[in-house]
């Protein structure tokens, strides 16, 4: 299971998880229903089987910031550049100023969102593994005024997509770019004229739709390091079609965190995306999508 380290990953203890409120359907009926010590042993599982792939850093959690765990949603992060949440909710703004002094201290340039531009990174906001294109979900969360004010600070093509159905409330729930150019993803989690335009930019064989079960098991909220996958479960037939194109698949049960509406990509966030393209080379080709200058 070694590989070359090349990939690095924030992730944060769950010392302080719980579900303590309902702010997306999975939380509905979960409030103090998660056990911590199995929480405490899945997440272990997924960071040391992520340890075997990639670099894993961590950062403490903070007593009252429940969410924290899932810092996915911390930032984007773009070579030397981390775009900062702003999350919606109040329950979850008190995160911020931890995230942003631990990025700044990692000597990343930390930028931030008007308080009326609701951002939550990478949760909503995933880089394409075949081109320069960042694929931004809005409609739950994020809000669409996002995307020209990313696109103009990272210099990159933004496509955005309308997110339909809200227990897939952030991108990264339905949505899976993957090495090698496929994707994973749920379309019904999506409104038609997103559908169209997923399947206008990816090629059919490179686009793998999964079934509402798999949805549902967050089998697209998945951690991918090279050529590998790790996620809570997928069906045989998905797993199936994941190895047919080269993944190694590696499921890892992620209940506790299911009930708060996360599991393996939740709980991480890469720290070491690249620039694919020099500054300004990359225009945009897409109605939806968008550049503006920095």
């Amino acid at each position: 299971m070694k590989t070359q380290h090349r990939d690095v990953f924030l992730m944060c203890a769950p010392t302080h998880f719980e579900v303590s409120y309902v702010i997306n359907p999975w939380m509905a009926g979960n409030v103090a229903a998660a056990d911590p010590q199995l929480a405490a042993r899945q997440w272990q599982a997924l960071r040391d089987a992520l340890g075997e792939l990639a670099e894993v850093r961590e950062m403490p959690g903070v007593p009252g910031v429940p969410d924290m765990v899932f810092t996915a949603n911390a930032a984007l992060v773009l070579g030397d550049t981390a775009v900062l949440s702003r999350f919606r909710h109040a329950e979850r703004q008190a995160e911020e100023p931890h995230f942003a002094r631990w990025l700044a201290d990692q000597g990343l340039r930390v930028l931030r969102m008007p308080d009326e531009i609701a951002f939550e990174g990478a949760g909503d906001a995933l880089l394409d593994r075949h081109g320069e294109v960042l694929w931004m979900g809005y409609g739950h969360r994020t809000d669409v005024r996002a995307a020209p004010m990313v696109a103009g600070w990272l210099d990159v093509e933004v496509q955005s997509l309308k997110l339909a159905d809200a227990r897939f409330y952030h991108l990264d729930t339905c949505f899976c770019p993957l090495e090698g150019g496929y994707l994973m993803y749920y379309p019904g989690a999506f409104d038609l004229a997103s559908q169209q335009v997923i399947a206008r930019r990816v090629p059919a064989a490179r686009r793998i739709a999964v079934e509402l079960d798999d949805a549902l098991a967050f089998a697209c909220n998945t951690v991918n390091a090279g050529r590998h996958v790790l996620l809570n479960r997928a069906s045989t037939g998905l797993r199936q079609q994941l190895e047919g194109r080269g993944f190694t698949v590696h499921e890892l049960p992620l209940s506790e965190f299911m009930r708060a509406g996360g599991a393996a990509k939740c709980l991480t966030l890469k720290l070491s995306e690249p620039r694919r393209h020099a500054s300004g080379t990359s225009g945009t080709s897409d109605p939806g999508a968008m550049r503006l200058s920095a």
